[in-house]
Protein backbone atom coordinates (compact mmCIF):
# COMPACT_ATOMS: atom_id res chain seq x y z
CA UNK A 1 0.00 0.00 0.00
CA UNK A 2 1.34 3.54 -0.81
CA UNK A 3 1.95 5.23 1.58
CA UNK A 4 2.33 9.22 2.36
CA UNK A 5 1.84 12.23 -0.12
CA UNK A 6 3.62 10.38 -3.19
CA UNK A 7 3.24 10.07 -6.63
CA UNK A 8 0.43 7.64 -8.03
CA UNK A 9 1.78 4.50 -9.71
CA UNK A 10 0.52 5.86 -13.42
CA UNK A 11 3.81 4.26 -15.48
CA UNK A 12 2.63 3.76 -19.42
CA UNK A 13 4.71 0.52 -20.47
CA UNK A 14 1.93 0.09 -23.43
CA UNK A 15 2.77 2.80 -25.91
CA UNK A 16 2.75 1.02 -29.34
CA UNK A 17 6.01 2.69 -29.98
CA UNK A 18 6.78 0.06 -32.83
CA UNK A 19 3.53 1.70 -35.23
CA UNK A 20 5.29 5.23 -35.21
CA UNK A 21 8.24 3.84 -36.06
CA UNK A 22 9.04 5.81 -40.31
CA UNK A 23 11.37 3.56 -42.14
CA UNK A 24 13.26 4.48 -45.26
CA UNK A 25 14.14 0.96 -46.53
CA UNK A 26 13.06 1.87 -50.13
CA UNK A 27 15.39 5.12 -50.47
CA UNK A 28 17.48 3.28 -52.93
CA UNK A 29 14.88 1.77 -54.97
CA UNK A 30 12.62 5.17 -55.01
CA UNK A 31 16.46 6.94 -56.58
CA UNK A 32 16.03 4.59 -59.22
CA UNK A 33 12.77 5.30 -59.92
CA UNK A 34 13.28 8.98 -59.95
CA UNK A 35 16.06 8.29 -62.27
CA UNK A 36 14.30 6.63 -64.35
CA UNK A 37 11.19 8.86 -65.03
CA UNK A 38 13.78 11.50 -65.86
CA UNK A 39 14.97 9.40 -68.29
CA UNK A 40 11.64 9.10 -69.98
CA UNK A 41 10.48 12.62 -69.26
CA UNK A 42 13.74 13.48 -71.44
CA UNK A 43 13.00 11.26 -74.18
CA UNK A 44 9.68 12.46 -74.58
CA UNK A 45 10.69 16.23 -74.42
CA UNK A 46 13.47 15.47 -77.15
CA UNK A 47 14.71 17.50 -79.14
CA UNK A 48 13.93 20.11 -76.29
CA UNK A 49 16.54 20.86 -73.20
CA UNK A 50 15.51 17.46 -70.70
CA UNK A 51 15.16 20.27 -68.04
CA UNK A 52 12.15 21.85 -69.44
CA UNK A 53 11.62 25.57 -70.13
CA UNK A 54 14.12 28.21 -69.52
CA UNK A 55 13.27 30.10 -65.90
CA UNK A 56 14.35 33.14 -64.57
CA UNK A 57 16.79 33.68 -61.55
CA UNK A 58 14.77 35.82 -59.05
CA UNK A 59 15.45 36.38 -54.95
CA UNK A 60 13.82 34.54 -52.36
CA UNK A 61 11.15 36.46 -50.63
CA UNK A 62 11.42 37.89 -46.92
CA UNK A 63 14.47 39.27 -45.14
CA UNK A 64 15.96 35.77 -44.14
CA UNK A 65 16.20 34.49 -47.77
CA UNK A 66 16.19 37.36 -49.62
CA UNK A 67 19.77 36.81 -50.39
CA UNK A 68 19.54 33.65 -52.20
CA UNK A 69 18.80 33.24 -55.24
CA UNK A 70 16.26 30.26 -56.79
CA UNK A 71 14.46 30.15 -60.05
CA UNK A 72 11.23 31.67 -60.84
CA UNK A 73 7.95 31.07 -62.31
CA UNK A 74 8.77 32.68 -65.22
CA UNK A 75 10.38 35.88 -67.10
CA UNK A 76 8.17 39.06 -66.70
CA UNK A 77 6.43 41.21 -70.08
CA UNK A 78 9.53 43.54 -69.56
CA UNK A 79 12.46 41.38 -69.82
CA UNK A 80 10.87 39.63 -72.67
CA UNK A 81 10.63 42.84 -74.26
CA UNK A 82 14.14 43.64 -72.98
CA UNK A 83 15.45 40.91 -75.00
CA UNK A 84 13.71 41.35 -78.19
CA UNK A 85 11.30 38.32 -77.65
CA UNK A 86 7.28 38.64 -77.88
CA UNK A 87 5.82 36.86 -74.97
CA UNK A 88 3.78 34.79 -77.95
CA UNK A 89 6.68 33.49 -79.55
CA UNK A 90 8.25 32.73 -75.91
CA UNK A 91 5.55 29.95 -74.88
CA UNK A 92 6.82 28.37 -78.40
CA UNK A 93 10.22 28.12 -77.86
CA UNK A 94 10.82 26.79 -74.47
CA UNK A 95 10.51 29.93 -72.59
CA UNK A 96 8.25 30.55 -69.15
CA UNK A 97 6.31 33.66 -68.74
CA UNK A 98 4.94 35.32 -65.72
CA UNK A 99 2.57 38.36 -66.62
CA UNK A 100 1.90 39.18 -63.07
CA UNK A 101 5.49 39.55 -62.14
CA UNK A 102 7.09 43.15 -62.04
CA UNK A 103 11.17 43.84 -61.90
CA UNK A 104 11.55 45.86 -58.99
CA UNK A 105 15.45 47.00 -59.81
CA UNK A 106 17.32 47.17 -62.69
CA UNK A 107 19.68 44.25 -61.72
CA UNK A 108 17.35 41.56 -61.79
CA UNK A 109 16.06 42.88 -65.53
CA UNK A 110 19.05 43.02 -66.80
CA UNK A 111 20.28 39.67 -65.59
CA UNK A 112 17.13 37.89 -66.91
CA UNK A 113 17.43 39.45 -69.65
CA UNK A 114 20.72 38.62 -70.38
CA UNK A 115 20.01 35.05 -69.59
CA UNK A 116 16.86 35.20 -72.27
CA UNK A 117 19.75 36.62 -74.95
CA UNK A 118 22.14 33.70 -74.32
CA UNK A 119 19.32 31.61 -74.84
CA UNK A 120 18.20 32.97 -78.03
CA UNK A 121 21.87 33.06 -79.52
CA UNK A 122 22.05 29.16 -78.82
CA UNK A 123 18.63 28.32 -80.09
CA UNK A 124 17.83 25.81 -83.03
CA UNK A 125 14.36 26.10 -83.28
CA UNK A 126 13.16 23.00 -85.71
CA UNK A 127 10.86 23.64 -88.57
CA UNK A 128 7.01 22.53 -88.61
CA UNK A 129 5.48 20.60 -90.58
CA UNK A 130 3.76 23.78 -92.76
CA UNK A 131 7.05 24.44 -94.36
CA UNK A 132 10.68 26.42 -92.99
CA UNK A 133 9.38 30.10 -91.68
CA UNK A 134 11.54 32.87 -90.62
CA UNK A 135 13.67 32.47 -87.89
CA UNK A 136 13.71 28.75 -88.55
CA UNK A 137 17.40 26.93 -88.11
CA UNK A 138 18.93 25.22 -91.33
CA UNK A 139 19.05 21.59 -92.21
CA UNK A 140 22.85 21.84 -91.08
CA UNK A 141 21.90 22.63 -88.18
CA UNK A 142 18.81 21.07 -87.25
CA UNK A 143 21.10 17.54 -88.40
CA UNK A 144 23.74 18.44 -86.18
CA UNK A 145 21.76 19.32 -82.85
CA UNK A 146 21.45 16.93 -79.90
CA UNK A 147 19.52 17.36 -76.85
CA UNK A 148 20.65 19.47 -73.72
CA UNK A 149 21.35 17.65 -70.33
CA UNK A 150 21.43 19.79 -67.42
CA UNK A 151 20.99 23.37 -66.82
CA UNK A 152 20.13 25.10 -69.67
CA UNK A 153 21.83 28.57 -68.85
CA UNK A 154 24.04 28.71 -66.68
CA UNK A 155 23.68 30.94 -63.54
CA UNK A 156 26.31 33.71 -63.11
CA UNK A 157 29.06 32.98 -60.13
CA UNK A 158 28.53 34.92 -57.45
CA UNK A 159 31.68 36.84 -55.69
CA UNK A 160 33.78 35.21 -53.70
CA UNK A 161 33.11 35.99 -49.86
CA UNK A 162 36.77 35.92 -49.07
CA UNK A 163 39.43 37.54 -50.55
CA UNK A 164 43.40 37.44 -50.20
CA UNK A 165 45.82 39.66 -50.65
CA UNK A 166 49.50 40.57 -49.67
CA UNK A 167 50.34 42.71 -46.00
CA UNK A 168 52.16 45.83 -46.54
CA UNK A 169 54.18 47.76 -44.30
CA UNK A 170 51.52 50.57 -44.36
CA UNK A 171 48.75 48.27 -43.24
CA UNK A 172 51.65 47.15 -40.04
CA UNK A 173 52.13 49.95 -39.44
CA UNK A 174 48.53 51.26 -38.98
CA UNK A 175 47.19 51.63 -35.89
CA UNK A 176 43.36 50.54 -35.95
CA UNK A 177 42.92 51.28 -32.12
CA UNK A 178 44.42 54.97 -32.03
CA UNK A 179 42.93 55.90 -35.32
CA UNK A 180 39.40 54.57 -33.85
CA UNK A 181 40.15 56.55 -30.82
CA UNK A 182 41.16 60.03 -32.33
CA UNK A 183 37.80 59.83 -34.92
CA UNK A 184 35.81 59.19 -31.93
CA UNK A 185 36.63 61.76 -29.87
CA UNK A 186 36.77 64.58 -33.14
CA UNK A 187 33.45 63.40 -33.48
CA UNK A 188 32.91 64.24 -30.09
CA UNK A 189 34.68 67.51 -29.78
CA UNK A 190 32.73 68.77 -33.43
CA UNK A 191 29.92 71.00 -31.21
CA UNK A 192 32.83 72.91 -28.94
CA UNK A 193 34.89 73.51 -31.39
CA UNK A 194 32.29 75.05 -33.73
CA UNK A 195 30.58 76.87 -30.96
CA UNK A 196 34.34 78.27 -30.20
CA UNK A 197 35.09 79.46 -33.63
CA UNK A 198 31.89 81.21 -33.69
CA UNK A 199 32.76 82.91 -30.42
CA UNK A 200 36.21 83.76 -31.68
CA UNK A 201 34.52 85.34 -35.23
CA UNK A 202 31.70 87.40 -33.31
CA UNK A 203 34.74 88.60 -30.79
CA UNK A 204 36.65 89.62 -33.88
CA UNK A 205 33.23 91.24 -35.58
CA UNK A 206 33.13 93.18 -32.02
CA UNK A 207 36.61 94.55 -32.08
CA UNK A 208 36.81 95.65 -35.85
CA UNK A 209 33.83 97.97 -34.97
Amino acid sequence: MVRHNNVVPNQHFHKDWDTRVKTWFHQPIQKKIRREKRRIKAAKNAPRPAAGNLRPLVQCPTQKYNLKQRSGRGFTLEELKEAGITKTLARTIGISVDHRRQNKCAESLELNAQRLKEYKARLVVFPRKGGVKKGDASAEDVAAATQLKGEIVAAPKAAAAVTFGTVTDEMKAFNAYSSLRAARNEAKLVGKRAKALKAKAEEEAEKNK
